[in-house]
């Protein structure tokens, strides 16, 4: 733990936000300011100034040169299922003999799976084993993280799984952000899920202030269909909620469309997106969400980020972290897929980890940029040119990451 905190003689890349404080779009995602050889002081958990040259002259707790290395925010994950009990390593090794994600799922397996054993998980295990999640992921250079709910399929488990997440995020130095993922797979035995979750918001609804927390649900055949989205996601943008949707996985079933219609604040997914699903995209104010760890794992296909950044939209990369798509914590590793297979530019890359993602999540007032008044979420690689933070696969985590007043250093 540190006090006060100076970083000095740093390669700052500030990803500084547009004069509006929304995402960056188009060419601005490739023009991110840098300030050679800055410095940084960290009091009480905040950013208290930068600038270029040494600090002035005080008295703190640590002083840390960087000599030349990045200085960088630590990457916001905006898009994760890291709240799950049990494993699926084995449906791994059926899919590698052939069987495809929808065949796991139609035969009771994927997500079910896990739903079983999250149902059966009580709230203190389930919580235990996101925050050694969590420490991983904070060991990779993530400061913010957003965690879904979605393993429950009914009220009970659901809300145990929110529970979790926030008995965790009252004791990490990161900050986690839960979303209500009330639509994902079918539960057969309940045809009365979609009213259940339905009732669950407006519970959620008088128990806290609605627009903290986002709703999301998953469109895809053998999931939810686009009218069950619909119902889910109209209630809960009458509650207040800010709504989000996975689409265009597998199947383009017109959820894209219709979140976009709702005016949702993320659509995630894109990997079976048309060009005019693209292109609506691009128009609208909502954030295109890539998850390029699923083409890696699953089946080669990614979203096509390079028409959405060329038509003026907005991209965020995130990692997907879960059991059955994407395997891998690493929302560094993502910024890496989606620059081979997306062909975004490492500065769109780190744009769309930082900035944009915290967007997303609607956390952008304390996370993914470095400026004066922000929470002190930092990153100092071990390279002193940011390229290498997209272009190095499997490199080492950063030197030094600050969370708030917590530091952790791997190599002075």
């Amino acid at each position: 733990m540190a006090g006060s905190i100076a970083i000095e003689n740093a390669r700052i890349v500030t990803c500084t936000p547009p004069a509006d404080g929304g995402p960056l779009r188009g060419a601005a995602m490739n023009a991110l300011e840098l300030i050679e050889r800055g410095h940084v002081i960290v009091d009480g958990g905040m950013i208290a100034s930068m600038g270029a040259g040494p600090a002035v002259s005080r008295a703190v707790s640590m002083r840390i040169d960087a000599r030349g290395r990045v200085l960088m925010p630590a990457a916001v994950d905006c898009h994760t299922h890291a709240c799950w009990a049990g494993e699926r390593w084995a449906e791994w090794e059926l899919k590698r003999a052939g069987a495809s994600y929808l065949d796991i799922l139609q035969a009771g397996g994927g997500i079910l799976s896990t739903v079983k054993a999250v149902r059966a998980a009580p709230q203190d295990a389930l919580a235990s084993q996101l925050a050694e999640r969590l420490a991983e992921m904070r060991e990779l250079g993530t400061g913010a993280v957003e965690v879904k709910t979605g393993y429950g399929l009914d009220t009970a488990t659901e809300l145990k799984m929110l529970e979790a997440i926030r008995q965790v995020a009252k004791v990490l130095p990161m900050m986690v952000v839960p979303t209500l993922l009330l639509g994902h797979a079918v539960d057969a035995d309940n045809p009365r899920q979609l009213d259940d979750m339905c009732a669950l918001l407006e519970t959620l609804a008088d128990r806290q202030h609605a627009g903290s927390v986002a709703v999301d649900a998953y469109c895809e055949e053998g999931a939810w269909s686009v009218e069950m989205c619909r119902t889910l996601l109209e209630k809960a943008k009458r509650l207040g909620f800010a709504v989000r949707i996975h689409a265009d996985q597998f199947n383009a079933l017109g959820g894209l469309e219709m979140a976009l219609a709702l005016g949702a604040r993320s659509v995630d997914h894109l990997e079976a997106s048309t060009p005019a699903g693209i292109a609506a995209l691009a128009a609208s104010r909502a954030i295109g969400v890539a998850l390029p760890a699923c083409g890696f794992a699953l089946d080669g296909r990614f979203a096509n980020g390079r028409a959405l950044i060329d038509q003026g939209g907005a991209l965020a990369v995130a990692s997907n972290w879960n059991p059955g798509s994407a395997p891998s914590p690493s929302v560094r590793f993502a910024a890496a897929l989606a620059s081979r297979h997306m062909r975004l530019t490492a500065q769109e890359a780190i744009a769309a980890v930082t900035w944009n993602a915290a967007c997303v999540l609607g956390i952008e007032h304390q996370a993914g940029a470095i400026r004066p008044g922000m929470r002190a979420l930092l990153q100092l690689l071990p390279h002193r040119d940011e390229r290498a933070y997209v272009h190095e696969v499997a490199g080492a985590g950063p030197d030094v990451t600050i969370m708030g007043e917590d530091v952790s250093v791997r190599v002075a």
